[in-house]
């Protein structure tokens, strides 16, 4: 559905209608969004890894931060090179990108999915650990003003299958997915930087077992994963294949039970603790009242049309 375009309206008794009716369309209105994607890989892919050493451990920067830094230069609220327009356009396609990596992940848990058995109860106690944010950060997206976006961004790390997830329930352009995309991007920005320090600064303690550190670096993300397991590898020489083992059966694992715990579990919790305190902590801040207001404008003139 998506390479036919964004679906301008639809209702139950009218077949839905589409911003363009063929792919050549399609391409003569958006080429700019393809090809800058296009060079922004190949520049990003160019510059490659690298890798600081910072003593207790290593500060790895990806490709991938180099590619969101120079997509957000872009923009239309700094050069200007992309349109709101186009940047709208490239807002539909995000699920399109990740669809492969989607799959890949499925292939890549079905096949680990012994080792991850063998690991035994503590890898899935483990996940139960993304459901902190909802307890500890939507209260405060709440407070600070933020709606419905903080279901999409407190729910969970939101990564890709968590992207994915949000855009299938409540619809790409929903609030929710607006909240969880903003959190993908932030994340990826600083994320990988962020979790490789956090790795090399734990394992600095001596608090935690190298395979507990290793377990918690599985959140989902390959890019935060590589990042913390390096890290940690780097740390622990003579153990680095058992760190990298049990770091890839925990990113398998939150692949294959993120998606249930995120649906069955992470969103209905975070729907109910967001009905439970919207109406008390989401308007005492200025900007919760702004955006309740605007809220029940918006309703309302949905209600009139």
């Amino acid at each position: 559905m998506f390479w036919r375009g964004d679906t301008v309206k639809r209702t139950e008794k009218q077949a839905p209608r589409y911003a363009y009716d063929t792919i050549a369309q399609r391409l003569r209105s958006e080429w700019k969004v393809y090809l800058g994607a296009l060079a922004l890989v190949a520049v990003a892919d160019l510059i490659g890894k690298k890798e600081i050493s910072l003593g207790v451990g290593a500060l790895i920067i990806f490709p991938i931060v180099y590619a969101l830094v120079f997509g957000v230069a872009l923009g239309p609220e700094a050069l200007k090179f992309f349109s709101a327009k186009e940047v709208k356009a490239a807002s539909g396609l995000v699920l399109v990108g990740i669809g492969p990596f989607i799959a890949k992940l499925g292939i890549t848990a079905g096949k680990d999915i012994m080792t991850v058995f063998s690991a035994g109860p503590a890898l899935f106690l483990r996940e139960l650990g993304n459901l902190t944010p909802i307890f500890l950060v939507l209260p405060i997206a709440i407070f600070l003003g933020m709606k419905r976006e903080a279901i999409g961004a407190c729910h969970s790390l939101n990564r890709e299958v968590n992207l994915a997830l949000i855009s299938d329930v409540y619809g790409a352009d929903s609030a929710e997915s607006r909240g969880s995309l903003s959190v993908y991007i932030v994340g990826g920005l600083i994320g990988t930087i962020y979790f490789g320090l956090m790795a090399s600064v734990c394992a600095s303690t001596g608090l935690w077992h190298p395979y507990a550190l290793a377990m918690a670096s599985g959140v989902g993300a390959a890019i935060m994963m590589a990042a913390a397991s390096a890290s940690l590898a780097s740390i622990y020489p003579a153990q680095s294949e058992q760190i990298l083992a049990f770091a890839g059966a925990s990113a398998a694992l939150t692949s294959i039970l993120g998606i249930y715990v995120g649906l069955f579990i992470a969103l209905p919790l975070s729907n109910k603790l967001y009905a439970f305190l919207e109406p008390r902590i989401g308007r005492i801040t200025k900007a919760g009242r702004r955006a309740a207001e605007e809220l029940e404008q918006v309703r309302a003139a949905a209600k009139e049309e």
